[in-house]
């Protein structure tokens, strides 16, 4: 059977027969014809003259990604500087990141999706990505090439809304009207379906020992099931907003909820019914929770902002940054935990150092607040880009909480010479 043409032409190209024969001795090597009055040019000249290309800036963060159309969902690879974003038009995007100018790349697209993707999630060895859409579909992609692996159409009733990797094999999907499945991704069938919230399922979340799957609704209660047993197990009290996110902290043992109105809920683990504690943070809603230290967690809110949230005592911190007055869709930690990256109704893509908040300590002391309500800055572009100006905003807090540090001190001393006075009285 003949060759194919494009591998006759592979092995045989038409510049090989074209090619003219090579001069047989070497006094044809020698001769040149130099054009006239020319001299033989000095390539170390050129060299000296030619400037050599300035070194490409190392950024504090890498640069803000702009994208085509609004990213719902950032997912982080666990082990390399990549990302993949998914947006309204189902589209997928993975770029590798970097701090030096200009090497912020995408690497590929895909557009499997037929509606808005919703979330997507990378497994734990990073070599494959699962993502969920409006189009009612779950998708696995190699990530390498962006290539679609695995698809089940219809895997829910309703638009898909929330996604998690329990592990390897097992995966939890939650739709927009409150049906959890979870799925045996050897066999692409579910072998949970249960629809036990009244309205969409916002979160999703499971222990450490992959045995208790928590969810948060849009009716205001967390759900708690048993992968195990696979059975329903208990829905909490109900909260007067949407519960929008989800996340556990303190080495498990507290569940967190944030909220529509801003309020978050803290429940034990183990005494799901009721909630433990909660405080409000003075946002218009915590659309997302992303933990940094067992202590600090980072929230995403409706107005832009991205707060450091502190647990017990409980309070926020300062600002990690901002999308100027665009919703937050998610935010997610680095794998080595020294980024924060947002997506946002700004169509980018943001970067922030939190490499300072693992050495955070939150002591009972609570600072006076700042007379113009601005919460404290905790990166160099918490309130803009510019850098001269943060690290003046920096320096001025700096010496704002020099001098509360004093006036505390005065008025400890002063409180104990009263005390020493009124004993002496007593003898």
């Amino acid at each position: 059977m003949a060759a194919p043409s494009e591998h006759v032409e592979t092995s045989d190209p038409p510049e090989m027969e074209l090619k003219p024969e090579a001069p047989e001795t070497p006094g044809d090597l020698e001769i040149s014809d130099p054009e006239p009055g020319g001299e033989d040019p000095d390539p170390g000249e050129d060299d000296e003259d030619e400037e050599e290309p300035p070194e490409p800036r190392i950024r504090d963060t890498p640069e803000d990604i702009k994208l085509e159309a609004i990213a719902n969902t950032v997912a982080l690879h666990p082990s390399r500087d990549l990302l993949v974003c998914g947006d309204v038009d189902g589209d997928l995007y993975a770029y590798s990141y970097s701090c030096t100018e200009g090497e912020t790349r995408e690497l590929w697209s895909s557009g499997h999706h037929m509606k808005s993707c919703r979330q997507v999630r990378f497994s734990e060895d990073g070599l494959k990505l699962y993502s969920v859409s409006r189009d009612k579909a779950v998708h696995l992609l190699d990530v390498e090439r962006g290539q679609l692996v695995t698809r089940i159409r219809g895997a829910h009733e309703a638009p898909i809304n929330s996604l998690l990797l329990v592990d390897e094999n097992i995966l939890a999907t939650g739709d927009d009207g409150g049906t959890l499945k979870v799925w045996d991704m050897r066999k692409g069938t579910a072998f949970m379906d249960l629809k036990q919230h009244e309205d969409y399922i916002s979160d999703i979340a499971v222990d450490q020992a992959k045995r208790i799957l928590l969810t948060t609704s849009g009716d205001g209660t967390m759900g708690v099931f048993n992968i195990k047993r696979r059975r329903f197990e208990l829905l909490s009290e109900y909260q007067s907003g949407d519960l929008t996110s989800l996340a556990l902290m303190k080495r498990g043992k507290k569940v967190i909820c944030g909220s529509s109105e801003g309020t978050i809920y803290i429940f034990n683990w183990n005494g799901f019914g009721a909630t433990s504690d909660r405080f409000a943070i003075k946002a218009e809603s915590v659309e997302c929770i992303a933990p940094i230290t067992e202590n600090i967690m980072c929230t995403a809110s409706m107005d832009g902002y991205i707060r450091a949230v502190n647990l017990f005592p409980n309070r926020v911190i300062g600002c990690i940054g901002q999308h100027v007055g665009e919703p937050i869709e998610e935010i997610n930690k680095s794998w080595d935990s020294r980024f924060l990256v947002s997506s946002a109704h700004d169509q980018l893509i943001k970067f922030w150092d939190i490499s300072s908040l693992h050495k955070t300590t939150i002591t009972e002391y609570r600072k006076r607040k700042k007379k113009d309500g601005r919460m404290k800055s905790l990166t160099k572009k918490a309130h803009g880009d510019n850098d001269f100006f943060s690290g003046l905003v920096e320096e001025t807090e700096k010496k704002e909480e020099e001098e509360e540090e004093k006036k505390r001190r005065r008025r400890k001393t002063a409180t104990v010479e009263v005390i020493k006075k009124l004993e002496s009285f007593s003898y």
